[in-house]
């Protein structure tokens, strides 16, 4: 657990959306360490003993919990919060969901699908899918973390916003450097939505969701008018899925998300070929370890979306 954190939020000191009047939980001063303790993106809903049953009973109200917020003292609008994430502490389970209405793809897979994963927290190894033998690297990373928008709220916490919020960019892992514009006094930093591993895109709508503490440094930057956020990585960023390869589908034509659609699907029927894994924990697969790339954009009118499964999680 953190040593040199200044405080800790809780688990329990959580809200569930972006409101500029909610309440903040800690006053930090730039420069604090912080330690967050985050739920899972389910808040508790999905256990050790859930099944793709329990898909049909959550409770959307309690999705992606947010920890916070925190008001960082002397954050005023056009200023930026400037946050080092420096360590993980992993619980070692998490889950992959097909949520029926939900993904890239959900008009293709319409029924429900749960898979519950155990990894090794302190070595974090490859955590076993299925009974196949495939293996996925792990890459802890913060899913959700944003300050308070400055129009009035609430606002829902599931698409990411100029503050931030909802963006499951998967490196915004150990050793990065996350940038976020502040829109109010304080800023009021939440987090949550921790995840074990994610590819870009997280086509099927989930990643490996994973509750963890996560420790933070909050530094303030005055007046730089950030019209984003932006980030800062501390090295490569696929080295951990490069080595030995990937398989690659392309979707084509004048609508990226239908080419981004079509390369999906056609992945899933490659692994499914290929590997005999059903075509719905093809899909997961997709989501929790293999990305999307826009791979062309000026030949118009076609443009190409890519799809890039790594080789190195089959036996």
């Amino acid at each position: 657990m953190c040593q040199s954190c200044v405080h800790t939020i809780h688990h329990h000191k959580a809200h569930f959306g972006w409101n500029r009047d909610t309440a903040p939980v800690h006053v930090a001063m730039p420069g604090d360490v912080l330690c967050f303790e985050c739920a899972d993106a389910s808040g508790g809903q999905i256990d050790a003993d859930a099944t793709a049953r329990t898909l049909a009973t959550l409770d959307f109200g309690r999705i992606n919990p947010l920890n916070g917020p925190v008001y960082v003292e002397g954050a005023q609008p056009g200023d930026a919060l400037k946050i080092t994430v420096n360590r993980f502490y992993p619980s070692g389970q998490g889950w992959t969901a097909n949520i029926p209405g939900f993904g890239l793809l959900a008009d293709q897979f319409p029924e429900p699908s749960l898979y519950l994963w155990r990894y090794d927290p302190v070595t974090l190894e490859p955590a076993l899918f299925g009974h196949e033998g495939v293996r996925v690297p792990l890459k802890p990373f913060i899913g959700t973390i944003g300050a308070a928008p400055a129009e009035p709220g609430p606002h829902s916490v599931v698409p990411p916003r100029r503050v931030g919020g909802n963006m499951d960019l998967r490196d915004i892992a150990e050793g990065s450097v996350l940038y976020l514009p502040v829109e109010v006094e304080g800023a009021l930093l939440s987090l949550g939505d921790t995840h074990a591993a994610q590819g870009d895109g997280e086509v099927c709508g989930t990643a490996i969701e994973s509750a963890m503490n996560v420790e933070i440094r909050v530094e303030l930057l005055k007046r730089t008018f950030l019209p984003a956020p932006r980030l800062t990585t501390s090295g490569p960023v696929t080295r951990h899925l490069d080595g030995a390869g990937y398989e690659v589908t392309i979707g084509l034509g004048p609508d990226l998300f239908q080419a981004a659609r079509e390369s999906v699907s056609r992945m899933i029927d490659l692994l499914s070929r290929l590997y005999g894994i059903s075509p719905v924990n093809a899909y997961m697969l997709c989501s929790v370890c293999g990305d999307l790339r826009i791979s062309e954009i000026v030949d118009v009118p076609n443009f190409i979306v890519s799809f890039y499964f790594p080789r190195i999680v089959f036996p």
